[in-house]
């Protein structure tokens, strides 16, 4: 585990055309401020708001929003104390460019490839494959599920400024996600924070188990890689809050120009 304690510095500076977010609907199940801090970070962690971006005023986010200038305020408190922004004297809250990388909260992002330098890293996944089958014996076991049980399996490519950097492949309980999107181009590009929205689970913990191992003829293909070559191969199970598995997922990355990093706090 690599835990980046270097300051990270960024030219701030406002956005010339900043992404507003759009009003909130109602969240069965989670307090308001908590979904506006959600929404907030997943605009901060895809991109929207890069760091060395100035937010909006409290005000304006509340009037974006459609909610309490306080309750914008309480989320971008828990933010700030979480590192993902910083306040300011005569500047405002501030994208810092850091995130606690391996804090749940954080999960729907799961991207855990960065520069050699420990800087964020943003990507863009390409589906290569989704369909609905009968699940193998591995699977059932992955997932705790009966033998016959249907599952849904995504498989992606993650490309970094146009190259591929992993591909992976997670595969859900059909039962569990009635109506997923079985097109590639409505496939959600944020799986966790998916099954939250749409289907009301939340993910409570994940298992990882890292392997460095020879990549194969499809890692190669995938990955545009010479051959001999390695990949680190990741396996993770995510549990609900019940601890039954919902999602098994398996993806093998290149670490030419990138470094796996989990920071804890």
């Amino acid at each position: 585990m690599t835990v980046d304690s270097d300051t990270i510095k960024e030219e701030t500076s406002r956005a010339t055309d900043p992404v507003s977010l759009s009003r909130l609907t109602e969240e069965s199940g989670a307090p308001l401020w908590d979904v506006v801090k959600r929404r907030i970070s997943k605009a901060i962690l895809i991109g929207e708001w890069p760091p060395g971006t100035v937010l909006p005023s409290e005000v304006a986010l509340a009037q974006q929003l459609g909610v309490a200038v306080g309750t914008v305020r309480r989320a971008l408190t828990e933010l700030t104390t979480e590192g993902l922004i910083s306040r300011r004297r005569k500047t405002g809250t501030v994208v810092t460019g850091r995130s606690p990388h391996h804090s749940l909260r954080y999960f729907f992002q799961y991207f855990r490839l960065h520069k050699q330098d420990g800087a964020l890293e943003r990507s863009q996944a390409r589906v290569i494959e989704l369909n609905r089958s009968i699940a193998d014996t591995e699977a059932c076991e992955k997932l705790e599920l009966p033998p016959g049980a249907e599952i849904v399996t995504l498989r992606r490519v993650r490309d970094v400024d146009g190259r591929p950097v992993m591909h992976e492949v997670y595969i859900l309980p059909a039962a569990r996600v009635p109506n997923f999107p079985m097109s590639p181009a409505e496939a959600p590009q944020l799986v966790y924070i998916y099954l939250l929205e749409q289907y009301g689970i939340r993910i409570s913990a994940i298992r990882e188990h890292l392997t460095a191992t020879i990549a194969t003829e499809q890692d190669c293909k995938l990955l545009q890689l010479s051959s001999p070559a390695a990949v680190l191969a990741i396996d993770e199970i995510a549990y609900d809050q019940a601890n039954v598995p919902v999602l098994y997922g398996r993806s093998y990355a290149s670490t030419a120009n990138h470094v796996y990093i989990n920071e804890v706090r």
